[in-house]
């Protein structure tokens, strides 16, 4: 390897506004078991198996991006636990904490995961983000289709396995907005992280409106009505890449994740591979960069396909916008456009 190709392929991928990518979000599905509005369309069009990756093409493209700087990998979907050989794949990870590697998450609705907790302890998974969205049983079928108990079983199986665990809940106004104190009061209650999260467009059938927002601002008036609340860092400047806000609601922390009305986008160190080989630079990106190709020759070891991933991928971060903000009104141009892509975050993996 001379001096030149050796450069080119341990540089870490940086985009125009300097900011390095350090964590890199695999979706190993579209599947979901749930059709939860924000995220699945009412009429989803399911990826041929055929089409997927393979958890080999998968690994080798962690393999790649680890070298060049990634530090954190995140499993995503669909739900990823309804691809069978992800615990497989997980324990396969754990080889390129050599290379630089840190940590190895999983975000998962956790329908299944009463089944795997135990064998993704084992295959060696650091954490897990897991949705629940309401406690009300009633509510939760509405906005799911599914049963909450085996979700909340999920989660008691991964604390029993000694699993950290962050929950996501996604508020809607008038949907699921009444939530808030019940769900606060219940992470307390479990000891867990509780993060949440304003409604974004990234519905598949394109029906988000800013007046379903929850904003930041609404989820602390409320949680101040029976807690004290108190900021973790300096309400102007967040302190580290993490999407969330940090608060604490009688001395229990609790995350905000504001992108609507604060965006984190200046601090964004993260990017995204589709089951089928899409990459995004940006959970927003109105065009993707399709590197099956790419991955199939590096997985085949062709000569110089690092060099051509790499090149292709460079060009393709660094070109990152700037936020949400800096293309909210291409993205609102797009949803009206009914030939545009969706962008749907049963694809994306959030």
């Amino acid at each position: 390897m001379n001096m030149m190709t050796e450069l080119e392929t341990n540089t870490r991928f940086v985009d125009q506004f300097g900011r390095s990518k350090r964590k890199l979000r695999i979706s190993v599905t579209d599947r979901c078991n749930f059709k939860c509005v924000y995220c699945m369309p009412e009429h989803p069009e399911w990826m041929k198996k055929h089409d997927l990756l393979s958890f080999e093409q998968l690994y080798q493209f962690c393999d790649f991006m680890v070298r060049r700087g990634i530090e954190s990998i995140r499993i995503t979907g669909g739900e990823p636990l309804m691809r069978q050989g992800v615990v497989h794949f997980v324990a396969q990870l754990q080889d390129l904490k050599k290379l630089g590697l840190k940590r190895i998450s999983m975000t998962t609705n956790a329908h299944y995961l009463k089944q795997y907790a135990q064998a993704l302890k084992q295959a060696g998974l650091d954490d897990l983000n897991i949705s629940l969205d309401s406690l009300d049983a009633q509510q939760f079928k509405q906005l799911t289709q599914k049963d909450l108990s085996p979700v909340l079983e999920g989660i008691q199986a991964a604390q029993a396995v000694g699993l950290p665990i962050k929950i996501n809940s996604v508020l809607m106004k008038g949907v699921n907005d009444d939530q808030i104190l019940p769900l606060a009061r219940w992470s307390i209650q479990e000891k867990i992280v509780l993060r949440f999260i304003e409604f974004m467009p990234l519905d598949g059938d394109r029906k988000w409106s800013s007046e379903h927002v929850v904003s930041e601002q609404q989820i602390l008036k409320i949680l101040n009505t029976e807690f004290a609340v108190t900021s973790q860092e300096s309400p102007s400047v967040r302190s580290s890449s993490e999407p969330a806000r940090q608060y604490f609601i009688d001395s229990h922390p609790v995350g905000i994740i504001s992108t609507i009305t604060h965006s984190f986008c200046g601090t964004c160190d993260r990017v995204r591979l589709t089951a089928q080989g899409e990459f995004y630079n940006c959970l927003f990106a109105p065009q993707g960069l399709n590197l099956k190709t790419e991955i199939k020759a590096l997985n085949a070891s062709e000569p110089l396909s690092e060099l051509s991933l790499h090149a292709a991928l460079s060009q393709y971060i660094w070109n990152k916008e700037s936020g949400y903000h800096g293309i909210a009104q291409r993205l609102e141009n797009q949803r009206m456009n009914k030939n545009s892509r969706k962008i749907s975050m049963h694809m994306l993996g959030g």
